[in-house]
């Protein structure tokens, strides 16, 4: 690596893979795509698509994400075998730039599941790597558990890789177990020690387990990595992986410190963590850093008359270098079209005549339920994905009388594959008593995991933002809904969710199309 690029810190995003690993966190298909698509054009280097050999369904989304991609890498992952890496480059070479990245648990722990002594270990390494690289030029290779490796063999296994053709090497901190200075002295120490660590470059892979996978990150850049591994909000299992949007920012409000560069519009930030929200049925925690809701609000006294006579003075970055637009221009009932066009396109979506038209109609009638339409209102009116046409369950009436000392009763229509069916049930509330009308109407064996309801704007005319995530026969799908009415926007993200399990059972029954789609769970 010369000098003249040691300032470049490239960003590898990997909520695609270890992201979508998260329990529950299950994305479609045109989901991975978009989602890939919208990292691509932020300005990620490489996107880590999934890890083809786990299903039929990741390898045909990796493959479909490197046919689309315009700029970013598109690398997936393999485990030390040469079927997988086989696999990996059936699904990534025919991006323009395509990228093996092949991993083996090198710590004592890891390498008793194997059952392999650390010669053989190393023997199996140099395999390995061998293999991707006569296949690929661009190889990256990892340690899995390397924070909990003996340094010795770290070193030596390090260089077998090196000496085999990778060209990146990735230290993870699989468990979320190092601390910053740690994370520091490990890379300076490959660095320093291994033949041939000067020509390649060093990544950092960080849970979160302890807090600190954005210190430990910038950690490893300090010392000499030059590639951080990151998810969108931190998305991961467990407590997540180093959230991409704090180390770009980080690196950008402190480079007086870290002078280093990424290649990332910053401003596209807001919207991918939206998306990324929504798909994944993770909802982004109101104190979280950069992409929370409260990350640029003011609540305290103190404060907001400090920020209304200098915003600097507890603003260290603009809420617009984030990619949140200051025109909080709130629109009502009288908003026209052109209006409602223009304000969306500030808060990134782009739509056609007949999308607009569309959104309009829905508009206009959440500007009738409610005085004031805010921003995130709007937010949710776009992405608020039922009753599509294609839908084989809609809704298309709902009543629900309920209150102290009263039966809680719903009387419901849905329309199911093109024919009207009404029923009326009870429940323990509204909405149990709704959710039982819709299995009344349509039987079903699916499991409620999660059931979520987060107010989208203050005020008692909010409309309610409803998660509903069910699991069926291992295939997990999310529904979203907003509206005024709670128990309505509960109603259509379980019909919502129900339509999706559907989508699945399709396509791994009976009916197959020509790409079978089994999930990974």
């Amino acid at each position: 690596m010369g000098h003249s690029d040691q300032d470049r810190v490239v960003i590898f995003d990997t909520t695609l893979r270890d992201g979508e690993q998260s329990p529950g966190a299950t994305m479609s298909h045109a989901e991975k795509l978009e989602i890939a698509g919208l990292l691509d054009e932020m300005g990620v280097d490489i996107i880590e698509a999934g890890f083809p050999i786990a299903s039929d369904g990741d390898f045909e989304a990796v493959r479909a994400i490197a046919a689309q991609a315009q700029t970013a890498v598109i690398c997936g992952l393999a485990r030390a075998n040469l079927n997988d890496i086989d696999r990996c480059w059936e699904a990534v070479k025919n991006a323009r730039r395509p990228r093996i990245h092949t991993f083996i648990g090198t710590s004592p722990l890891h390498r008793a599941i194997p059952n392999l002594n650390q010669d053989e270990m190393a023997d199996r390494i140099h395999e390995t790597v061998t293999h991707a690289r006569n296949l690929c030029e661009n190889v990256q290779w990892s340690p899995m558990d390397a924070t909990r490796t003996e340094d010795d063999y770290l070193c030596r296994v390090v260089e077998i890789a090196i000496k085999a053709g990778a060209t990146t090497i990735n230290i993870p901190d699989t468990v979320g177990y190092t601390a910053p200075r740690e994370s520091a002295d490990l890379i300076r120490m490959l660095l320093e020690k291994v033949p041939g660590a000067d020509e390649i470059i060093f990544a950092t892979h960080c849970h979160n387990d302890l807090g600190m996978a954005t210190a430990n990150s910038l950690a490893a850049v300090e010392a000499g990595a030059r590639q951080i591994e990151c998810t969108i909000n931190g998305l991961g299992e467990r407590a997540g992986n180093t959230a991409l949007e704090e180390v770009v920012m980080a690196l950008k409000v402190r480079n007086d410190i870290m002078p280093y560069q990424t290649g990332i519009d910053t401003t596209k930030i807001m919207n991918i963590s939206r998306r990324v929200a929504t798909v994944s049925g993770f909802p982004v925690q109101f104190n979280k850093a950069i992409v929370g809701k409260n990350a640029f609000a003011h609540e305290s006294g103190i404060h907001q008359d400090g920020m209304l006579k200098n915003a600097e003075t507890f603003e260290i970055m603009r809420p617009e270098d984030v990619g949140l637009t200051e025109t909080n221009l709130v629109m009502g009932k009288h908003s026209g079209r052109a209006a409602l066009r223009s304000k969306l396109n500030d808060l990134g979506f782009e739509l056609g005549d007949n999308q607009l038209k569309d959104v309009f109609v829905r508009f206009k009638a959440l500007a009738d339920q409610k005085k004031e339409v805010y921003d995130e209102d709007l937010i949710a009116l776009m992405q608020d994905g039922t009753d599509a046409e294609s839908d084989r369950l809609q809704l298309k009436a709902l009543k629900v009388t309920c209150g102290m000392g009263l039966p809680k009763v719903a009387e419901m229509t849905m329309t199911i594959d093109g024919s009207e069916h009404q029923v009326e049930a009870s429940g323990d509330g509204p909405v149990d008593a709704a959710f039982n009308a819709v299995k009344a109407l349509f039987e079903h064996k699916a499991r409620l995991q999660l059931y979520q309801v987060n107010a989208v704007t203050e005020g008692t005319d909010a409309q309610a933002t409803v998660t509903v995530r069910l699991e069926e026969d291992g295939k997990i799908a999310t529904g979203q809904s907003a509206d005024v009415d709670t128990v309505v926007a509960s109603t259509r993200a379980y019909i919502n969710a129900l339509n999706r399990l559907l989508i699945r059972r399709q396509k791994s029954g009976a009916d197959r199309p020509e790409v079978s789609y089994k999930d990974v769970s």
